[in-house]
């Protein structure tokens, strides 16, 4: 049987309080670069997602405290949150980990900062929360220029 086709790693996701203090502090620091921000009401999250050299990273502070990354921070404070893979079609691979018996917390993909996204549950990557982006979001626009 075929696994997940995770084309990169796409970014790291990490909850934070103060958004705009952990941009600048990003910025500051490592010179990061805003790519693009977002607030996604579906996630219950104000997103910022930041290029560091090759990589990227994505902040996520909660829009109320009763949405996932806002219990997320209750819990265990600021810090990563999830780890996102890059596939070409989230709703094929979602199949597929369904058929694999992973437990997911989407079954269908939803609209996030970069496109289609979906995660599986920490419980099926050891602990690790992952998220599956779909080729449709900001890099692939950007690939097609």
């Amino acid at each position: 049987m075929r696994r997940v086709a995770a084309r990169d790693l796409h970014h790291v996701g990490i909850a934070v309080s103060d958004l705009a203090a952990a941009v600048e502090r990003w910025r500051g620091l490592l010179g990061a670069e805003i790519e693009a921000e977002e607030e996604v009401p579906a996630q219950g999250v104000r997103a910022v997602a930041l290029r560091t050299g090759a990589g990227r990273i994505e902040l996520l502070s909660p829009l109320a405290a009763d949405t996932p990354v806002g219990r997320f921070l209750e819990r265990r404070g600021e810090g990563m949150h999830h780890v996102a893979f890059c596939v070409d079609d989230v709703a094929a691979e979602l199949t597929l980990l369904r058929a694999r018996g992973a437990t997911l917390i989407d079954e269908q993909p939803r609209q996030g900062l970069y496109g289609p996204v979906a995660f599986v549950h920490p419980e099926t990557m050891g602990g690790v929360l992952v998220e599956l982006v779909g080729r449709q979001g900001p890099e692939r626009a950007k690939e097609a220029q």
